[in-house]
């Protein structure tokens, strides 16, 4: 029997997902190789810690190993099979399996999952003939390995920050997965959302049994842009002009991620309206790209100059009530 995944982490057997979780980054941090080097105990528990979390932080695994104890961390381990049995082995010897119970005619679930996969010998001893081949038969033909989900390493889960133009272009991150050394690329696709999930399969933690790693489960939070902001494939922007420019009109040139465009400013332009650059927003892989909407804010001088002060009482002179049509 191996050492008790509770006492691993340091928590006892009723301890919740969170504490469990806590426990678990507390010794990570602690005995991560990088803060250890060249200490082979430090790294060596650093790999029993990881293992440990993997089972009891996955709710599924961590139920059936308080069940049937180390023989549900093998990778043959079936549970409905391993009920059967302790079944049987109840009907022939009155004796229940359980973590640490010797079983039936001395033997265990963690001898008959641990004989299973070496790929041979009888199963316990004085049980009479017919029961080898019976266990042969429950765990995959004498000890075949079979690819369960309950082989696989525990799913992780990260959140990532990345700016606007990034979120908006697409674009490769580097990142390093909880518990792991290596770094891994993961690509970001064009117009992903404040919030939205990624998955990065195989990048979880790796299995204790040999199976597969679990995936990575990425949180992605977009940084707000000053001037820009996102509505599905559509950008936003507000775009400043100056009196002259909404007075008369204008060309101006609006930033898109594309590069510079130039557009036209109606004269008489007011604050507020606005106008569409068409396919000037997101432009997402197998999707026609998106619209980029530009409302137009007319900004008055706010320089003290003796002549722009002489141009604004010229203005003041043309009497127009520009609130007549406003009311409740």
């Amino acid at each position: 029997m191996g050492e008790d995944l509770y006492n691993l982490l340091g928590v006892s057997r009723t301890a919740s997902a969170s504490d469990i979780k806590q426990a678990y980054r507390k010794l990570a941090s602690k005995l991560h190789p990088d803060k250890n080097p060249g200490n082979a105990s430090a790294e060596a528990r650093f790999k029993r810690v990881n293992t440990a979390f993997q089972v009891l932080g996955d709710k599924k695994r961590r139920a059936l190993y308080d069940e049937f104890g180390d023989a549900a961390l093998s990778e043959s381990f079936d549970e409905e099979r391993a009920r059967m049995a302790r079944q049987w082995g109840g009907q022939a010897g009155g004796s229940s399996w359980g973590r640490g119970d010797s079983g039936v005619h001395g033997f265990s679930i963690e001898d008959l999952f641990g004989r299973a996969e070496g790929g041979g010998g009888e199963v316990g001893q004085g049980v009479g003939q017919g029961v080898g081949d019976f266990f042969a038969d429950f765990f995959g033909g004498g000890g075949k390995r079979r690819g369960t989900r309950s082989s696989q390493g525990a799913d992780l889960e990260q959140s990532l920050s990345i700016d606007f133009v990034s979120a908006v272009r697409g674009t490769t991150v580097k990142l390093v997965a909880p518990g792991d050394t290596e770094p891994v690329h993961v690509r970001i696709p064009p117009g992903v959302q404040d919030g939205s999930k990624m998955r990065v399969k195989g990048k979880g933690a790796p299995s204790p049994v040999g199976g597969p790693s679990g995936d990575l489960h990425l949180e992605i939070h977009v940084e707000p842009h000053p001037h820009f902001r996102m509505e599905g494939n559509d950008l936003h922007v507000n775009l400043p002009i100056t009196i002259a420019e909404a007075y008369q009109g204008a060309k101006v040139q609006v930033p898109t991620p594309h590069g510079l465009v130039t557009m036209k400013v109606v004269p008489g332009t007011q604050s507020g309206m606005s106008a569409r650059l068409r396919g000037k927003g997101i432009a997402r892989q197998g999707r026609s790209p998106g619209d980029l909407y530009v409302h137009f804010q007319v900004h008055v001088p706010t320089s003290q100059d003796s002549q722009v002060q002489d141009a604004i009482d010229a203005l003041s002179s043309y009497d127009q009530d520009v609130r007549s049509s406003l009311h409740f």
